[in-house]
């Protein structure tokens, strides 16, 4: 008689993720939304008006719009229960880390983002809840013209390129969230790569939300001029609560002629957060986005970056893993539009469950009329650790609208098998290290492809934190 053995698939240890700071607010908007809040919000800002009239309209977008009904429920997520908008009790972006207010240095500490600054990156930038507290940059690439800010001070400093470009590729009218993110908008990063410029070492943002009940809107706007190269990396975490949370960031990426932009994110929220980001990048003529994305946490993901490629030759890679565990359904994936002739794109995506958690690939790739001879690829597969009622569903659409293309696109969904299992453990490993082998070796193909070198925090949610999921 054959019988089964169950394997027990222990949760991500969240460790330093989950350490709570006091809460030290000097000024919040208390829960809820309406006009007063967006108000206080700008008026906050010292925004100029056209910042302002753009709020409010957001706002109107956001409040005719119903709740999205496609995805996963969403309806225990109440806006009026959310803070929209919280000042630490120092408001100021810092250009020294001394200057931070000691608790919240304490948190970054933790997390290694100075450490990993001062080995391997030209720039930093950190957001705690609603605001920037700390950037910097390297001052030769400040001789050579880069600009990397906080987007409050960018919008002091650099208002033309803020007004040309802000909230122009994600629009409010593109969906409820972004709607949302257009009226409470606050923190994020900018940054502007002259032509020609390559930026040897990477820029980092790091947003940390640590109040309860509260939502994050970051904007980050990137702007990487012809012949110009950067790499970007987005990190995100917040502690564990028992009441909602929420992140609405946005992501406005414009790659030039000729130009490379690498953007890496790595997104380890806690179980009680709803992640409704929305991201989007366009790509002119022989220009290059490479998305680099790793989801570990939240209740629920709902994100999908888009690249638009806008001109002749323009390409697009998207590599990315998901991690969903119990209590969570993490909806990712991406979409692709060919917009142009000779355009490319590759993805893969891999995913993970276990414990009855939900992942589901969910993409697009679109070819316009006209775009004759581009060619895409999409592969995504996913793996699934046990019988616990774990779930994994892929939703792939292509639209063609041109003859001359070459496209394709396959899947595939399984559990560890017990033939691998066998012939691991007769080499000597165990059953455990087996399994975790074959795990590690599932996601290696995107792991190697993350910046490990120079983000701790990466490190420890691909390494650390996959070697505990089997116990």
């Amino acid at each position: 008689m054959e019988i089964t053995k169950k394997t027990y698939i222990a949760d991500i240890e969240r460790g330093i993720y989950d350490i709570k700071d006091e809460m030290k607010h000097k000024f919040t908007t208390g829960k809820g939304l309406d006009t007063s809040v967006v108000k206080r919000i700008s008026e906050k800002k010292n925004e100029p008006q056209w910042m302002l009239e753009k709020r409010l309209h957001a706002l109107e977008v956001f409040d005719s719009k119903p709740m999205p009904t496609w995805s996963t429920d969403l309806s225990d997520l109440d806006i009026n229960e959310i803070v929209h908008y919280l000042e630490t009790e120092s408001d100021n972006m810092n250009s020294s880390w001394d200057d931070v207010p000691e608790y919240i240095k304490k948190t970054f500490d933790r997390l290694g983002i100075p450490d990993a600054e001062k080995k391997s990156l030209a720039g930093v930038g950190a957001q705690y809840d609603s605001n920037v507290v700390y950037h910097s940059l390297n001052e030769e690439l400040k001789a050579q013209g880069v600009i990397y800010t906080d987007i409050e001070t960018a919008m002091v400093e650099h208002e033309d390129l803020i007004k040309k470009y802000f909230m122009t590729l994600i629009k409010p009218e593109d969906h409820k969230f972004a709607a949302l993110h257009g009226a409470v908008w606050s923190g994020g990063s900018f940054v502007y790569v002259p032509k020609g410029v390559k930026v040897e070492k990477p820029l980092q943002s790091y947003f940390r939300l640590n109040a309860a009940e509260s939502g994050q809107f970051e904007h980050t706007l990137i702007i990487v001029e012809e012949g110009a190269d950067l790499h970007f990396i987005e990190g995100c975490s917040a502690p564990k609560y028992y009441k909602n949370a929420l992140h609405a960031g946005a992501v406005e990426l414009f790659v030039g002629k000729n130009a490379k932009l690498r953007y890496s994110t790595i997104e380890n929220w806690s179980k009680n957060l709803y992640n409704l980001n929305t991201k989007r990048a366009i790509v002119e003529e022989h220009g290059t986005i490479e998305w680099i994305s790793g989801s570990f946490g939240s209740r629920v993901t709902n994100l999908y970056p888009m690249s638009i490629l806008n001109g002749v030759g323009a390409a697009c890679e998207f590599t990315g893993v998901t991690f969903a565990a119990a209590g969570q359904f993490l909806d990712t994936g991406c979409k692709i539009i060919h917009a142009a002739p000779y355009t490319t794109s590759n993805v893969s995506s891999k995913s993970i469950s276990k414990n009855g958690g939900g992942a589901f690939y969910r993409s697009l790739l679109k070819v316009v009329p006209g775009a004759h001879h581009c060619k895409a690829t999409a592969e995504c597969e996913s793996l699934m650790l046990d019988n616990n009622g774990s779930a994994s569903h892929t939703m792939p659409i292509i639209e063609v609208n041109t003859d001359d293309i070459d496209i394709g696109h396959e899947a595939s969904i399984g559990r560890i098998s017990d033939e691998a299992i066998f012939y691991l453990m007769s080499r000597g490993l165990s059953e455990d290290e087996a399994k975790l082998m074959i795990i590690r070796g599932f996601v290696e193909p995107i792991s190697k492809e993350l910046p490990l070198e120079y983000a701790v925090e990466l490190n420890k949610l691909i390494e650390l934190e996959l070697e505990g999921t089997i116990g």
